[in-house]
């Protein structure tokens, strides 16, 4: 099943061919590398009503892309444990197929993350971390809607969407201002519970290499193993920011 691509969302933008998906990326890279030395002669610019609709927005789609994978995956009756993935035409997987499409697209939107750092001259917020989680989730789940439209890749769309709410509120807040900041004690949080979704979709996708379960266990196995990647980064990068530097 995971070596051929699911006729109903081949079609589809950006899913096609890999080279579209390929050029976002390459386009990203680019911008990395050379967008502070464009911006060193520049003032920075300080975006607070850009962001503030960019957040709000991001908050809109992450908000209708939890209630779709939680609403369709409870309608269709499917399984925490094993979900293979519904191949068919019926209402309910192409409803499943259309909202896994539109998580792959947001992290095409989510690139402007980085735009905004570096227009913002914030540099020093574009690390590692940032860089490889937002680029490689732009294949991640490409293959993910290419191949595998559901079954138990729901899960994953479905946990990141719920952490996006509140991390892209948090975001909306602090593009107020500094008369936000009092607000904003909650960032810890925050950190904690992209910790505990890594966790749970580690369980999650690793349960399924231990059981019989018609789900493909590659799929399942590139998942695992990037979440650990993910866990050890986030798990670094609070231990810098909350243990090590309040010392």
């Amino acid at each position: 099943v995971f070596c051929f691509s699911d006729p109903r969302t081949d079609p589809w933008p950006l899913v096609y061919s890999p080279l579209p998906v390929t050029l976002v990326f390459t386009s990203y890279l680019f911008m990395v590398a050379l967008g502070p030395s464009c911006m060193r002669q520049r003032r920075r610019l300080e975006l607070r009503a850009p962001l503030l609709a960019y957040n709000l927005a991001m908050v809109a789609l992450s908000s209708y892309m939890f209630y779709e994978f939680l609403v369709t995956s409870v309608l269709a009756n499917y399984s925490y444990l094993c979900q293979p993935v519904d191949y068919s035409r019926s209402e309910l997987g192409m409803r499943m197929a259309r909202v896994c499409w539109w998580f792959f697209f947001s992290k095409v939107i989510e690139l402007l993350d980085t735009v905004f750092l570096i227009l913002r001259k914030k540099q020093e917020q574009v690390t590692f971390l940032h860089v490889y989680h937002h680029g490689s989730m732009l294949f991640n789940w490409w293959s993910g809607v290419k191949y595998v439209p559901g079954g138990q890749a729901f899960f994953v769309g479905m946990l990141n969407s719920f952490v996006h709410i509140f991390m892209y509120g948090y975001y909306a807040l602090a593009s107020l201002g500094p008369r936000m900041r009092r607000h904003l004690w909650w960032k810890r949080y925050l950190t904690i519970l992209q910790l505990c979704q890594f966790v749970a979709i580690a369980a999650h996708s690793s349960y399924n290499l231990f059981t019989e379960c018609p789900f493909p266990d590659g799929f399942n196995t590139a998942v695992f193993l990037y979440i650990l990647s993910l866990l050890a980064l986030f798990l670094h990068f609070y231990y810098q920011t909350y243990i090590r530097g309040k010392q």
